[in-house]
């Protein structure tokens, strides 16, 4: 029987096979692989009875995530905030970096802009290759857009804590009644509210997995693939990655190094290619051996 993992939790499964969701346990083999079932995986299960059953086989992914555990996304939407806690353009980058490695679609979602309109991250992102949208969970503003952004797919939610991000999903679902964390005002920050991963359903064949945080994308994503191929994860390089003047270039501080005449011309953001430059220096020294 075909299903889609929705929720992980304790140690069991919750398989939606279409006509009902069955409790399910993994096999023993998994282990023994090196592997597990993931929150969006599509699955084999053998069904027991009485709601329960046993995850026999995976279908192939077309991307996984150590944290969150998740497979199979279709979209990350960095959910930002100009207001408390204001977002440092650095991890948005860090996570699309990420993401556009996976093969996964990216959008900047810039949420409480009823508080602040966010003007600085808005220009950022408007003139990169990355979509951006301003929301209000609070007013409802932009969630017709955010919605029609995310139609469709298997989306993940993810940002700093207390940004929003149940609040958003409360808005477009009413019904889920996520809890919501307060912000501290001293530490600008919010307490995580998101323990598990699970998929909430939007609307037909729409999807969302709400994460604790941007602390949940942490090393196990820096990798190896990521260093060789850290300058084609910023989109807007790409037009310019092959005119530099000498092969290798590291688009740091080369000469006749084209990424960086097109910063000089205005044409990338200046705050992405720091971004770009903070991440090399973060995955350059990572070698195989490193690796977990």
């Amino acid at each position: 029987m075909r299903g889609r993992i929705e929720k992980a939790l304790s140690g069991f499964y919750y398989v939606n096979v279409g006509g009902q969701v069955l409790q399910c346990r993994a096999r023993g083999k998994f282990r023994r692989e090196g592997t597990r079932p993931l929150v969006g995986d599509w699955v084999q299960v053998r069904e027991l009875g009485g709601g329960e059953g046993f995850v026999e086989e995976l279908e192939p992914r077309t991307n996984c995530f150590a944290r969150p555990a998740a497979a199979n996304i279709d979209m990350l939407v960095i959910i930002a905030s100009a207001a408390i806690p204001v977002t440092d353009p650095y991890l948005i980058d860090r996570i699309a970096a990420i993401a556009a490695l996976k093969g996964c679609g990216v959008l900047v979602c810039l949420n409480k802009t009823d508080l602040d309109p966010a003007e600085e991250l808005f220009d950022i992102y408007s003139r990169s290759a990355i979509p951006v949208l301003r929301v209000s969970a609070e007013t409802g503003e932009g969630m017709e857009a955010l919605r029609e952004r995310i139609r469709g797919k298997l989306s993940v939610f993810t940002g700093n804590s207390g940004v929003g991000k149940s609040s958003i999903l409360n808005r477009l679902c009413p019904n889920l009644s996520l809890r919501v964390g307060e912000v501290s005002q001293a530490l600008g920050r919010g307490r995580h509210t998101t323990r598990h991963v699970e998929m909430f359903p939007v609307e037909e064949g729409t999807w969302v997995i709400d994460t604790p945080g941007f602390s949940s994308f942490d090393t196990d994503e820096l990798s190896l693939e990521l260093q060789a191929r850290l300058p084609e994860t910023f989109p807007e390089f790409l037009p310019y990655l092959d005119q530099c003047r000498f092969v290798g270039c590291k688009h740091i501080k080369e000469k006749g190094c084209a990424v960086l005449q097109a910063v000089h011309d205005g044409r990338i953001p200046a705050e992405r290619h720091r971004s770009y430059v903070r991440l090399w220096e973060e995955v350059k020294d990572l070698r195989p051996w490193d690796k977990k």
